[in-house]
């Protein structure tokens, strides 16, 4: 196929323009009359396609290029068009062995053919029968996943939480050490710190301390962040990943899940803690469970209590999964200390302790999937071994 001379464009309207490409898709159409081989479908995509001399490049740098900027959309349009049409006919040629004879060859036009010689179309269906499918043949049969344990008992639980009005929060897991510490009344030395042996990001020695980088011990500075975002009323509940430096055993890993909940409003007491805590104890382990809380400590909150509630599984008589004593120790909880709220002054002035209360507390989503699906080593939960999770699908 020779190689014809673009004219130009002697105007670009669309009555213009659509003269120009109606000859060239015709000449499209006369050229794909002599496919007939192989090698004439090769010959067909080089005089058209080629990257170097192919005719719609000629096209492109006769026409496109040097057409004026309100003309470029309808040109550029015509051309893809016909650049479809080309490969369409390709497409066509590749995949049916086929003589072209007349009339243009597009999908849903006319299209005559007949096989190039017995022996390729011999090929060709022997082919099509190889890779046919027997369609009586049961499917394959995909198992579908389930949630992990542990991810499957904190959306319970942050369900029960929401339910009663509260909304989740997010926040980083690498924090500084003034959201995960100074602002939560650990100050620098406070021997509180220790308990929360935490994981540091290698070079923040050039750093003020408050600025250092390190993997949050717990989600508590969400809520500092959250405070400090909004006034009150909040109520907030915060599922996540949290780190410590701890010795990996059957029940401690240095990796583990938290939920924390917040709740700020004028004339918040410790009753309304209590109440909430036993509500919620209560939902997702069952009506019959009660609750008891006694006195301890944590440097956010004053006064702070741990929290257990009656067995579950032996309804307080005594078995394997509360040590025989009836109840397990479940969460800590507290009243926000008014120094918390101090910290949050500087940007939300709103929180002023002398108007305003609030409670916090905290539980172990690791402790709760272990005692309820009686789990007894923490690290299966994240082996990833497919044999154990398999159990909870």
């Amino acid at each position: 196929m020779s190689q014809e001379g673009i004219p130009p464009l002697s105007a670009y309207s669309e009555a213009a323009l659509g003269k120009a490409f109606a000859e060239l898709t015709s000449e499209v159409d006369e050229s794909a009359k002599s496919i007939s081989s192989d090698e004439s479908i090769e010959q067909f995509r080089l005089h058209w396609l080629g990257r170097k001399q192919g005719r719609l490049k000629s096209i492109s740098d006769a026409w496109l290029k040097s057409a004026p900027l309100e003309a470029k959309k309808l040109i550029g349009q015509r051309f893809n068009d016909l650049k479809n049409k080309i490969e369409g006919i390709l497409a066509v040629s590749d995949s049916i062995p086929i003589r072209y004879s007349s009339g243009p060859v597009l999908p849903g036009v006319s299209l005559s053919y007949e096989p190039i010689h017995a022996k390729r179309e011999q090929e060709f269906r022997a082919r099509l029968d190889a890779e046919g499918i027997d369609i009586t043949l049961p499917g394959t049969h995909r198992t579908l996943g389930a949630e992990h344990p542990l991810i499957k008992t904190m959306h319970e639980m942050v369900a029960v939480f929401q339910r009663m009005g509260y909304s989740v929060g997010v926040g980083p897991e690498v924090e500084t050490d003034y959201y995960n510490f100074e602002s939560l009344n650990f100050p620098p030395g406070h021997p509180a710190r220790d308990t929360q042996d935490t994981l540091v990001v290698a070079n923040q020695e050039g750093k003020p301390l408050r600025d250092r980088l390190l993997m949050r011990t717990h989600t508590s500075p969400v809520q500092i962040r959250t405070m400090e975002q909004q006034p009150p009323p909040v109520r907030i509940v915060i599922p996540g990943k949290v780190h410590r430096n701890d010795a990996a055993d059957a029940t401690h890993s240095p990796i583990f899940q938290q939920i924390e909940g917040l709740c700020v409003d004028t004339n918040i007491t410790f009753s309304d803690l209590k109440g909430t805590l036993d509500h919620a104890m209560k939902e997702y382990f069952g009506s019959s469970v009660k609750t008891r809380f006694f006195p301890s400590f944590f440097p956010f909150t004053e006064p702070s209590a741990d929290v257990q509630i009656s067995c579950p599984f032996c309804g307080g008589k005594g078995c394997r999964k509360c040590k025989h004593s009836g109840w397990i120790e479940l969460l800590g909880c507290g009243m926000v200390d008014p120094a918390v709220f101090g910290f949050v002054q500087g940007k939300q002035p709103a929180y002023d302790p002398k108007k305003i209360s609030g409670f916090a507390f905290g539980m172990g989503v690791d402790r709760i999937t272990m005692m309820k699906y009686g789990i007894s080593d923490i690290s299966l939960l994240y082996s990833g071994d497919a044999r154990f999770l398999e159990q909870f699908a």
